[in-house]
């Protein structure tokens, strides 16, 4: 690993205490299932190829080196898309005028409301415990009458990689929307 991303994500755990000024939306406790809607809101997208879990060393560093160099305070969630590799950093609406459009490896998207089945858990951000967490979440949202499912599970991860294991919260959201006889 080169000394610089070393050195970056030594101080990760500083710049995130210190730069995460929002929340884009309330956690799921860990343990529960439910359903809740998103906000809209501007997402910062890097995207490589293969597994999230593979790539997240080389999707953090253009969207840290984004907010930075934008001077864009880092919000909570990160949302991660696991088979086809991306990272998403939320951007709080009070900094969304800082947002100067696309950048080498970042792509700005707008997303609008959404409507998720969401499954909180505790533990290390692995592609175990995300499997695990994923098929709890698909077995509750198999038991909801009404629901339809609309996009593919996806992570989402309110912790920095220093973070303790024991410590790191961590969901899986599955879009949803109302379905037959809903």
């Amino acid at each position: 690993m080169p000394l610089r991303l070393r050195f970056a994500l030594l101080l990760l755990p500083l710049a995130v205490s210190a730069m995460a000024t929002e929340q884009a939306f309330p956690p799921t406790a860990p343990g529960v299932s439910e359903l809740k809607t998103l906000p809209g809101g501007v997402l910062l997208r890097s995207s490589g190829q293969g597994n999230y879990f593979d790539q997240s060393n080389r999707l953090f560093g253009p969207l840290f080196r984004y907010i930075s160099r934008h001077d864009i305070a880092m919000t909570t969630p990160v949302e991660a898309r696991i088979d086809d590799a991306a990272m998403f950093f939320w951007v709080a609406a009070s900094q969304e005028a800082k947002v100067a459009g696309p950048d080498g490896a970042v792509v700005v998207e707008r997303m609008p409301e959404r409507r998720v089945a969401s499954r909180g858990a505790r533990g290390s951000y692995s592609r175990e415990n995300y499997e695990k967490t994923r098929d709890e979440l698909l077995t509750w949202l198999g038991a909801q009458p009404g629901l339809e499912v609309t996009g593919a599970p996806y992570a989402v991860f309110w912790h920095g990689p220093f973070t303790p294991w024991f410590s790191k919260r961590y969901e899986v959201h599955v879009p949803v929307r109302a379905g037959n006889g809903a």
